[in-house]
Parts: C-alpha cells; sequence; structure tokens
C-alpha cells in the first residue's frame, strides 16, 4: 500500500479496488447480448465509462511507481533494481500469455498482446523512465510522447493504404501489428489489436500522468492543497483533451493522445475526491470492499478472467439436450428465472463480483497480499 511519508494512503487503494472492481464487472456479463450501454465500450471513437477503466488502472500504476520507487531513484546499485523490474514486468507479461492461451495453448495463434501484457510493458518502461530522468522534465517527456504518437497516426502513410487514416484496420498501428504479429492479434479482429504495439506509446502517457500525481502526493503541501490542484489540473486536463478530439478523435482502441489526456483528467478528479473524502475527511465507512479488491488487484483480475474461460469451456446438457456452456446453464436456469434478460445479465455480472469478493476476503483477513 501507498504511503504518504508516514501516512498509509488510503484512497489510493480504494481507487484501484474500484478500479478491478469495474474491469470485472464489464468483462462478466450474464449475456453479451443484453448488457447496459455504459457497461460496453465505445464502437470505434467516443467513451463510455467501461472505457475508463484500463485508463485508470495505467494511471493508478503510474502513481504507485512514484511511492514504490523513489528510494532508489540515483542509487548505487541499479543493475539489482533493473533485473527487479524486468523480473516482474516479465511475470505479469507471462501471467497475460498464460490467459490468452489457456487451455490449448496453440502457439501458432496465441494472442501476444493483451490487458496484463500492456500493464507488463508499460510498468517497465516508464520505471525506468522514473528512475533516470528528472522529475522536472517529466511533462516535457510525457508531452514528446503525446505529441509523437499524434505525429505518427496522422502524418505517416500507411504502407499498402497511402493516405494516413484512424479507421480499424488500416491506420498505421494496425499495419505495425500485422507486420510482427500477424496472426497473434485479437480473435474479434484478427487486423488490429486493442493493446497493440504502437499504441504503448501513448499508453506510457497515461501511466507518466500518474507518476507526475505521484510525485504532487508525496511534496511537502497540505492535504487541502494538494486536493485543489488534482481537482484543477483534472479540469484542465479534460478540457485540452475533449478539444484536441476535434483533431484527433477520443479512442480507447487507438489509445488515442486526446484519450490519454482526457481520461488522466478524468482519473486525476475522481483520485482527487477519493483523496479527499477519505484521507482529508476521513470518511471511511464505505471503503472495505474496495479496500480488499484494491490490495490483491493483478491476482484478482487474473484469477477471476481464468475462472470466467472456464466457466465458458465447461459444457453440460442444456434443457433441449444440447451441449451449452456451463455460464450459459447458470445464467438460463437462475438468473433468467427472475429478471429480464438485459437485468438478469447484469445480475450475473454482480454476484461474480461478490463472488469474488469472498474469495479475496478470506485472503485479506488473514493479512495475505499477493504481489506480482
Amino acid at each position: 500500500m501507498a504511503e504518504t511519508k508516514n501516512e498509509r494512503l488510503l484512497s489510493l487503494d480504494v481507487f484501484r479496488g474500484i478500479t478491478i472492481l469495474g474491469m470485472i464487472l464489464v468483462n462478466n456479463p450474464g449475456s453479451w447480448s443484453n448488457v447496459y450501454s455504459p457497461l460496453l465500450h465505445a464502437k470505434w471513437n467516443g467513451c463510455t465509462p467501461t472505457d475508463l477503466i484500463f485508463p485508470f488502472f495505467l494511471f493508478i500504476v503510474g502513481v504507485t511507481t512514484t511511492f514504490s520507487l523513489s528510494k532508489y531513484r540515483n542509487s548505487d546499485n541499479n543493475r539489482e533494481v533493473i533485473f527487479r523490474l524486468v523480473r516482474r514486468s516479465l511475470t505479469i507479461f507471462l501471467l497475460g500469455i498464460f490467459l490468452s492461451g489457456f487451455p490449448y495453448f496453440d502457439l501458432s495463434i496465441i494472442r501476444i498482446p493483451g490487458v496484463l501484457q500492456r500493464i507488463a510493458l508499460v510498468y517497465f518502461f516508464v520505471s525506468i523512465i522514473f528512475l533516470f530522468v528528472k522529475k522536472e522534465n517529466l511533462i516535457y517527456v510525457t508531452s514528446a510522447l503525446l505529441l509523437l504518437y499524434w505525429g505518427l497516426m496522422t502524418l505517416v502513410p500507411v504502407p499498402g493504404f497511402g493516405t494516413p487514416n484512424l479507421e480499424p484496420s488500416t491506420n498505421l498501428g494496425a499495419w505495425f501489428d500485422r507486420l510482427l504479429l500477424d496472426g497473434h492479434l485479437w480473435s474479434s479482429s484478427k487486423t488490429w489489436d486493442p493493446e497493440g504495439l504502437l499504441s504503448t506509446i501513448p499508453a506510457m502517457g497515461t501511466t507518466l500522468l500518474g507518476v507526475l500525481t505521484g510525485y504532487w502526493l508525496r511534496s511537502d503541501n497540505d492535504k487541502t492543497t494538494k486536493t485543489v490542484w488534482m481537482f484543477f489540473y483534472g479540469i484542465v486536463l479534460m478540457a485540452i483533451g475533449y478539444s484536441w478530439d476535434f483533431w484527433f478523435p477520443i479512442n480507447k482502441s487507438l489509445w488515442t493522445s486526446s484519450y490519454v489526456v482526457y481520461t488522466g483528467g478524468l482519473a486525476l478528479v475522481f483520485l482527487a475526491f477519493c483523496y479527499w473524502l477519505i484521507d482529508v475527511q476521513d470518511k471511511k465507512w464505505w471503503i472495505k470492499p474496495f479496500h480488499i479488491y484494491g490490495t490483491n488487484a493483478i491476482v484478482v483480475f487474473f484469477l477471476s478472467s481464468l475462472v470466467a474461460k472456464l466457466l465458458y469451456l465447461i459444457k453440460v446438457t442444456g434443457a433441449n439436450g444440447e451441449a451449452i456452456s456451463l455460464k450459459g446453464y447458470i445464467f438460463n436456469n437462475a438468473y433468467l428465472q427472475i429478471a429480464s434478460p438485459i437485468n438478469a445479465s447484469l445480475l450475473f455480472a454482480i454476484s461474480y463480483i461478490l463472488i469474488w469478493l469472498f474469495i479475496i476476503w478470506l485472503l485479506y483477513r488473514k493479512q495475505i497480499f499477493i504481489k506480482v
């Protein structure tokens, strides 16, 4: 858990817990045919509440990086620190590959990009930047990454297609992914990947905004000052991102620079709210479930994703004698019996959240926090 000087920053753990809970909620409806629109990603351009979850998590990675690695800045033993970063990043990356390949592990078609893979890559490169770049230069590095990506995506002709464009399969990022990872991309598209290689550049920008926020939270300013300026800069970033949308549309799948700035601003505002409520006002009566989720975030995301996959893979006999997934059987025979399809789908997702809350509560009560 992060600390501010000698204080535990509960708001950051709660923010992380809310984010992971949101990930599990939107990834596990009872039926993908019946989902409320805020719980779906935007079809292409635009931003729904679901599109905030992943950048919020990367923003949190940046904040925690500042807390966890500050003691290693200017260290005399950089080799050991970098080895630890490589080991942790590789572990997270391989967990993502395991999820992609499970249970068949067909290396000829296994998806190489993914959520955990992106977290691993971004964590590693941002940590290196944090260790070796001065604090006052981080804003320039962040700006350079976002402007570089903007230039690449809007100015560089796409081989085989010509004019730069931001369409799903014909943009520069999609071409680059096919060049290096053809056959190993998102199965729903096969021609592009929402966690593609080129968009890792602006994703680093999202995390660096978190690093800058972490520096601010570790400063000697009083809590009220910290809160006010987090709200202020969050609103400024949201306005910049919204304005940039006219030239470089807000788009989660492309992880556009406008998306980085806009969602980074929202993340900053949300963290400011949590910080003010929990660490300033000391209103903690509501935080327990989110704190439990936040203390074993990567583990619960990995295990819940693995079990969700098993629920699809295990087949049982349905009412008409046909083979049906275990998840479909449970959904049809329990949830659809008590609610309309769309509400039954939501109830299934909420139930899944509560089941995992109980499981990780068992770890929490024994003070078992698994670090990946």
